[in-house]
């Protein structure tokens, strides 16, 4: 009787172990989403690709976490990232699937002529301007024009709320090549769009027009401060779809 009496109490405590060890379990995955910064560094080590700039990718997902969260995604499996800060002439126009956590597009992209030469380093959301609004913006629609194939965008900060008023769209331009970097040291500049190589640029549209996010980065004291999309923190929510993947 004594020997089930100690068998019973043993049973409980291993049972009271094991309920422990669960309840760590649930509180560790709590701490690492909560835990944005760790989080960011997850998805990046995932990525593994050294052109993209660290700063500029969690820059971009703090803004697409808090809009994902908020069902203001239409299509959350991409991430577009434009860095700014990077040479003209190097690749700085990147097309992340979070879902499958890698680059599927990487190229040179243009900026407004009034923004810089080979680097920008002017923003602006006025219309006329002729230079780069930086921020984070919603893909649209698509439509025929003057450069062929185009797609609108939405500007979603103070920092570019003119985007549609401005025509800043996303489009290729025969300025946009290595050929125009070899004759003048140089890649050509846009009126303030994004522009892309002529090469591969009507697949990309494909995959993010109609309601993905796309965030143009540069290291802005004033926006980085400011701005309510690059300052947001809070841990990611289910509803992203990514979430699951990561943790």
């Amino acid at each position: 009787m004594i020997r089930k009496g100690i068998l019973f109490i043993c049973l409980l405590c291993l049972g009271g172990w094991q309920l422990t060890a669960m309840e760590r379990v649930e509180k560790a995955k709590h701490v690492f989403l909560d835990d944005f910064e760790t989080y960011a560094e997850s998805i990046y080590t995932s990525i593994n690709d050294k052109d993209l700039n660290y700063k500029a990718f969690e820059t971009g997902l703090k803004g697409y976490v808090k809009l994902a969260s908020e069902g203001e995604i239409k299509n959350n499996s991409y991430l577009t990232v434009i860095d700014m800060s990077r040479s003209a002439n190097e690749n700085r126009f990147f097309l992340i699937d979070l879902k499958q956590k890698k680059i599927i597009h990487k190229s040179i992209v243009a900026h407004g002529k009034n923004s810089g030469g080979e680097y920008a380093k002017s923003f602006s959301n006025k219309i006329g301007s002729f230079k780069s609004s930086i921020g984070f913006y919603k893909t649209a629609e698509t439509y025929k024009g003057k450069h062929g194939l185009s797609l609108r965008l939405d500007g979603l900060e103070y920092s570019n709320s003119n985007a549609r008023q401005r025509a800043i769209v996303i489009h290729a331009a025969d300025y946009v090549s290595q050929a125009f970097i070899k004759n003048n040291g140089r890649l050509g500049r846009s009126l303030g769009c994004p522009s892309l190589p002529v090469k591969g640029y009507e697949e990309v549209i494909s995959k993010i027009k109609n309601g993905t996010l796309l965030f143009v980065y540069y290291p802005e004291g004033h926006y980085l401060k400011n701005s309510e999309l690059a300052n947001h923190k809070e841990r990611p929510s289910p509803v992203q779809g990514i979430l699951e993947e990561t943790i």
